[in-house]
């Protein structure tokens, strides 16, 4: 058996070695030639699969190590017989930890303000989970949801944007259908939002119409921007980049933990269906050890919102990962290839926490002692 997969994806090198021919390439560098022969085919986002890289190939399984799955033409790969998946949720918790971060890291109190949640699917609803833990009060919109359960708990996208402090993105991208989210936050969108408030996007760049946001920045509509995903990355407009407040190189799940999760998922959906049962439950062995002390000692910090910042940001900074691409937008794509090991909250242990933040601490996964 041959397997062709990308060769950023993390603790899989020697994974399929004792059963097949594994050829590791640049995900943007795979062509026809190299996936001519292969029997399955290991992705991240940077490779197209769509019927012109695979349809005269011998794949017919492919695994992305990935939440997302734009890069994937379902309807042409199930012409071609080929069957793929990936990876729900894998990065869910990786997000959070970066959303948390960049409340963190905001020069403004945030307890009793409001956060509104565009997408509530496993990465939403942690985002909810992380807004409780800083105070806040949350709004949640999600049609396709609300269609299915109900509307209970659920807010118009109107009236949400007309009531957050902040307003974060976390939709799949859908070009058609009844809830197209390609260019939702559009000129109009902007203009219902509150004056002064912050929009977050860490989900699909195409989500967002990049002159609508960079206007409603110059004409004082937004009070900040956040952007982990962009409109044409790696290639960054240097406009856009100009107007942005904390901008990053699609890192929010970039987690050592997401990435592990990712990995073991594409194993076993690969592992399974080319009958390689050893691999079927298979999992990283053990992460690596947090590059920050592990055991974050709050003693002298009373305030519940300093204990909880103070955390956060010990075990992960985001302006350490905005400096680095402010200082580098054109490495871009090496940024995000290369990206240092950030292992998430629950690798961290906090002691001598306040009574009052406890519950905050366990809310963004930190172990409390």
């Amino acid at each position: 058996m041959k397997i062709v997969a990308d060769d950023k994806i993390p603790f899989l090198r020697g994974v399929f070695e004792p059963f097949a021919e594994v050829v590791y390439l640049p995900g943007k560098a795979v062509t026809c030639a190299d996936v001519a022969d292969a029997d399955a085919l290991i992705v991240r986002t940077r490779t197209k699969c769509n019927k012109a890289l695979l349809g005269a190939s011998k794949v017919r399984f492919v695994a992305t190590a990935t939440i997302g799955f734009d890069h994937i033409a379902a309807g042409e790969l199930a012409q071609c017989g080929i069957k793929w998946s990936n990876a729900p949720g894998c990065n869910a918790d990786s997000v959070k930890n970066y959303i948390a971060s960049a409340f963190a890291a905001m020069d403004m109190p945030l307890r009793g303000k409001t956060l509104g949640i565009i997408g509530v699917g496993q990465v939403g609803r942690r985002v909810a989970e992380a807004a409780g833990a800083f105070g806040m009060n949350v709004l949640l919109n999600d049609p396709p949801r609300a269609e299915k359960e109900g509307v209970a708990g659920f807010t118009e996208l109107d009236d949400l944007l007309a009531k957050s402090d902040i307003v974060t993105l976390h939709v799949p991208l859908e070009k058609g259908g009844k809830y197209p989210t390609l260019d939702m936050a559009d000129a109009e969108f902007f203009r219902k939002m509150r004056p002064g408030a912050w929009f977050f996007n860490s989900c699909r760049g195409e989500a967002v119409v990049e002159e609508a946001l960079v206007e409603a920045v110059k004409n004082g509509k937004l009070g900040g921007v956040l952007m982990d995903v962009w409109p044409g990355e790696p290639d960054l407009s240097c406009e856009l980049r100009e107007v942005v407040d904390f901008g990053t190189p699609h890192i929010a799940g970039y987690s050592a933990d997401g990435k592990a999760n990712g990995t073991a998922a594409a194993v076993r959906y690969i592992a399974k269906n080319l009958g390689i049962t050893e691999l079927e439950k298979w999992k990283p062995a053990g992460l690596p050890e947090p590059v920050y002390v592990p055991v974050i000692d709050l003693a002298g910090v009373d305030d519940i919102d300093e204990a909880v910042k103070k955390a956060v940001l010990h075990a992960y900074d985001i302006r350490r990962d905005v400096s680095v691409l402010s200082e580098a937008p054109a490495q871009f794509e090496a940024l995000r290839g290369n990206y240092w090991i950030r292992r998430e909250f629950s690798a961290y242990t906090v002691v001598n926490a306040p009574a009052k933040a406890v519950d905050a601490l366990k809310k963004l996964d930190f172990k409390v002692q």
